[in-house]
């Protein structure tokens, strides 16, 4: 008998893969479908839903819950979701698609379908609506922003079966984990409380003292890094595993920490999408979630504790899953160690703000970055990943200069 968290809707994981006899049937009815591409974004939604992580979900959403997510951060049924989880078409393609039918979903570079959609609805919708909504701004510069309008004219809602987890479990293998895996890893430590400390970076000092603080308060830590694409300039999945995974090795006690990966691109919502990653993290077995500063951000478009303040605003039956709220974190010349606004008594001049930004920056450009902003085992790894990208750079120019000779 677990004593973790309850999958979010306070049901058991809904997981929309069949299994076994089921899965080979549904996979021959899929070759014979209509075949229609879904973008990255959409595949890794499709992979959520497929191993539960988006229950009590059972496909994409249609109008009547688009709109309640957007203006109320409820389905149409009362259920608490903060972004809308929907599939787009140009109108084309929607033409020939009729209510009542089934198609075949084709991630990005797939040949084999992802999933069979039931469509139940064929809508549209205002996109700068859901953009003022979730993003808090409808600038196109906003890659959440871009991202929406650029999307289909048109929304298929309707029950899915998923039928593939894309190229996640043979790219990452035991790093991606299912939440029916986590649970169960989780109960076999013998965790009951369990935070979740979300990640699309490599973890440098700042994220490893906020990782110990939840070691501190809960049984231990997932650290969940994000598999799916970033922006431009991020550090690619594979770069960043193996620098956490270097950290957690050399500087966290044994079976305190465990380290995954889920398959969702970046949306980069802010404070909406820090009510995700703590929802699906309630379907994962986490108890609470790690919120610092700016989470899920990008840019200035949000104030850098906005993602705390939005866990006020919603019910609190919302989320059995709760926030630990940090303030900004740094090392302190004078404390000779990590500290924060609460626990630093320190002036500016003796504060050495870390961000992930910062540190892909110094890395990028050659800088020296010292030991009080990140591990030095860390820093080696980071350090060839920039190596490389910098020798790629010169082989480019090289080329450029040849062809042009």
């Amino acid at each position: 008998m677990t004593s973790l968290v309850r999958p979010h809707g306070g049901t058991s994981l809904r997981p929309l893969m069949p299994e076994g006899a089921a899965l080979a049937t549904d996979r021959e009815r899929a070759a014979r479908l209509p075949p229609v591409p879904v973008s990255s974004r959409e595949a890794g939604d499709i992979v959520m839903l497929g191993i539960g992580g988006f229950t009590p979900l059972a496909g994409f959403m249609d109008e009547a819950d688009w709109r309640g997510v957007c203006d109320e951060m409820r389905t149409a049924d009362g259920l608490f979701w903060p972004i809308p989880i929907t599939l787009s078409v140009d109108s084309g393609t929607a033409g020939g698609i009729g209510e009542g039918s089934e198609i075949a979903l084709v991630g990005p570079g797939e040949s084999a379908p992802m999933a069979i959609l039931e469509v139940t609805e064929k809508y549209t919708i205002d996109k700068a609506h859901e953009c003022r909504s979730v993003f808090r701004t409808t600038d196109a510069d906003h890659p959440g922003v871009k991202m929406v309008m650029e999307q289909g004219e048109v929304n298929l809602a309707g029950r899915l079966t998923v039928l593939s987890a894309g190229n996640f479990p043979d790219e990452f293998g035991e790093l991606f984990l299912t939440p029916a895996e986590t649970r169960a890893r989780f109960d076999a430590n013998g965790w009951t409380t369990v935070a979740a400390f979300q990640t699309r970076n490599p973890m440098h000092r700042s994220h490893e003292y906020l990782a110990k603080i939840a070691i501190e308060i809960c049984d231990g830590v997932l650290i969940h890094s994000l598999l799916g694409n970033l922006k431009p300039g991020d550090v690619p999945a594979a770069v960043r595993a193996s620098a956490i995974d270097t950290l957690i090795e050399n500087y966290f006690v044994a079976n305190t920490v465990m380290h995954a990966g889920y398959p969702l691109d970046m949306r980069y919502a802010g404070p909406r999408e820090a009510l995700l990653h703590a929802l699906f993290r309630q379907n994962y077995g986490c108890s609470h979630l790690l919120v610092g500063r700016d989470h899920a951000g990008v840019g200035d478009y949000y104030g850098p504790f906005d993602a705390h303040h939005i866990f006020d605003e919603i019910d609190v039956d919302a989320l059995e899953t709760k926030p630990i709220r940090i303030d900004w974190t740094f090392w302190c010349a004078r404390c000779a160690q990590m500290a924060s606004m609460r626990t630093c008594p320190h002036d500016p001049q003796d504060r050495l703000l870390l961000s992930g930004t910062k540190l892909r920056k110094m890395l990028s450009e050659g800088e020296e970055v010292p030991h009080t902003f990140s591990r030095p085992e860390v820093l080696a790894i980071l350090r060839e990943y920039y190596e490389g990208l910098s020798a790629e750079e010169n082989v480019r120019v090289e080329l450029k200069g040849h062809s042009g000779a």
